[in-house]
């Protein structure tokens, strides 16, 4: 197991060991590594350095080993009510389960003392929570910077202006002073939005892309009523390059806005109907979306999402039992349909 013992405090892993032995009353070596991400040996040295802190844990040797608290040794309660505990506990599965920027020792030493003072009635319905419960999310594989959701989350709370490092899309570096006006967690990915004081106006960045940030002396006022969620939303939708998603869907502006909610994309009234522009990503989810709308659209770039509406279709007619081919059916068409533009 490759030790992660680096990647959080040692103070943390150490009263999350001694949570864990007060709660379970006895633990191996391997099962302590494995809840704290870390080496067996990495263990042996955070037990020692328990043990010389006078708290009073006794190991037993050979392959069954296990470490344990000294009979009579308890440490204060944390005391919550029982709507509060049940709470906690699905909260804190639902972080360790979304992957989400926070500590996995910090996580397993809470659960670990919400076990400890629930009453029995509780215990097994926090048990039975975590058992129960299966979460099917598919995160991107992104990273974030150790800490730099906490400092971004500081600097919205404190009106602090920031200096950052970012790299784009295209992989160009640029350094600028930026007011922070929230944090927002959007499929998947993390996102800060404010003003950008190199370009003078208010801009979204991603925070995996943020390579260094740093605190500045200087203070802001966020704008009154200002929304981070909807403006990370703009952003996104409005988002523009040359292979950007533009369908024109044949309907009013009312009905488009019942089918592609905030965030989707831009819509955009024409004398043809509604252009939809979004930013070329999720293109499969896009064919779907299109594939199931009630009113005719037409995709005018990129190619790609074309070629998913085809891949699409070719599922569906496989999953019908029609081995006939595209071109076989096209054939017997009158030929004015086949050149048909607007197909």
């Amino acid at each position: 197991m490759c030790d992660n013992s680096g990647m959080y405090s040692p103070t943390t892993r150490l009263l999350t060991i001694l949570e864990l032995l007060q709660s379970r009353g006895q633990m191996s070596g391997p099962e302590l590594a494995r809840r704290l991400e870390v080496t067996v040996r990495s263990i042996r040295r955070y037990i020692v350095m328990l043990q010389d802190l006078g708290i009073p844990i006794e190991a037993e040797r050979g392959p069954q080993g296990a470490y344990r608290l000294q009979r009579g040794f308890k440490m204060p309660p944390l005391m919550t009510t029982d709507a509060e505990a049940v709470a906690l506990t699905l909260g804190l599965v639902m972080l360790r389960e979304f992957n989400l920027p926070v500590d996995a020792a910090a996580v397993a030493g809470a659960l670990a003392k919400l076990e400890r003072i629930l009453p029995e009635r509780l215990h097994q319905q926090a048990g039975s929570l975590q058992e129960a419960i299966a979460f099917n999310v598919e995160l991107p594989a992104v990273r974030l910077q150790r800490g730099l959701l906490e400092q971004l989350s500081t600097a919205v709370h404190r009106r602090q202006r920031v200096h950052l490092r970012y790299r784009a899309f295209e992989g160009r570096v640029t350094d600028r002073d930026f007011d922070a006006y929230g944090v927002v967690f959007n499929q998947g990915y993390w996102y800060v939005t404010g003003r950008c004081h190199l370009r003078r106006a208010v801009r979204t960045f991603r925070l995996d892309r943020i390579e260094r940030l740093e605190p500045r002396a200087a203070s802001f006022e966020r704008p009154e009523g200002f929304d981070p969620l909807k403006s990370v939303l703009d952003s996104l939708s409005g988002w523009s390059t040359p292979e950007s998603i533009e369908v024109l869907l044949h309907t009013t502006l009312e009905v488009a806005i019942e089918h592609f909610p905030p965030g989707t994309g831009t819509l955009t009234p024409t004398s043809d109907g509604v252009l939809l522009r979004r930013p070329p990503y999720e293109l499969e989810w896009i064919a779907l979306l299109l594939a199931s709308l009630d009113f005719p659209a037409e995709v005018i770039k990129p190619r790609l999402l074309r070629d998913n509406l085809r891949s699409l279709a070719e599922r569906a007619r496989r999953l019908a039992g029609d081995k006939r081919s595209p071109m076989s059916r096209a054939k017997r068409r009158p030929s004015g349909r086949l050149h048909n533009p607007r197909r």
